[in-house]
Parts: structure tokens; sequence; C-alpha cells
């Protein structure tokens, strides 16, 4: 599913692992090497094969593990290495995920790249408050 030198950007979802999708599960089962989030929950974490390799590249508000640049040049680095890299991201990823960035750098290194969406934090706020989003 994810080719050798490729990177994928993985919604994870609002953290409960009942809310990943299909397709994210099995990103995660193939992967060799995963970036994620410190929004990513340790039940989604825990889906992940032992033998592969987990990398935290978290931020949160003032501390940040490492800053943007330094996670694009290690998403490139894994894909050109031939690893088969999940950048794994709270909620899903073209909301508040610096996609533009990382696909930026994915494709100025010519490293194929492409998108899983999650369940938005959203979505599933309404769902778990049992009321909808929007109204007629």
């Amino acid at each position: 599913m994810i080719a050798r030198g490729e990177v994928w950007l993985v919604g994870a979802g609002p953290g409960d692992p009942d809310l990943l999708t299909r397709k994210a599960e099995k990103l995660l089962r193939c992967a060799s090497v995963i970036f994620h989030d410190a929004l990513v929950g340790p039940g989604v974490l825990a889906l992940v094969p032992p033998t592969t390799r987990l990398v935290s590249v978290g931020k949160r508000s003032g501390r940040h593990s490492k800053d943007q640049p330094t996670i694009d040049g290690l998403l490139v680095a894994a894909a050109l290495a031939g690893e088969r890299v999940v950048r794994l991201k709270g909620g899903d990823p073209a909301i508040f995920g610096r996609t533009m960035e990382e696909l930026a750098a994915c494709h100025t290194a010519g490293v194929p790249v492409q998108i899983c969406p999650g369940v938005t934090a959203a979505s599933a706020a309404a769902a778990a408050l049992g009321t909808s989003l929007t109204a007629r």
C-alpha cells in the first residue's frame, strides 16, 4: 500500500482508535517509519506494529520537539532512503496540519506524497454529543 520512498500524510482522527479510517489503519500497518504528532492518542499508536520505527515530532504551545523545516527534512530524508513513510497527524491532515509545507518539501525533492484524510475533531465532537454540525 505504501511504496518504498513514498510519504503518506495520514489523519489519526480525534484520538479514538475506533474512529480511524480503515485506510489509515492499513497505512499504519505497512509503514516502516511513522512521524507522529503529540495529538495522536496512545490508543492509535498502540495499533502500530512493534517493528515500525516511531518518531515523535509533536508540537505543543511553546514546546516544539522539532521545528517545521526539520520535520520536512526528516520526511524527505526517510523517503529518499527508501522507507515507507507515514506522517501521522491528529484530526485531519488538511486542517491546521501544516500539510502545505510538507507537501511542498516532498514535491521539491521529487518524493511522491499522498493524503489519507481523518475524521475531524469537530464532526467527532458533534457525534459524541448526539447533535449535528448543521441545521436546516
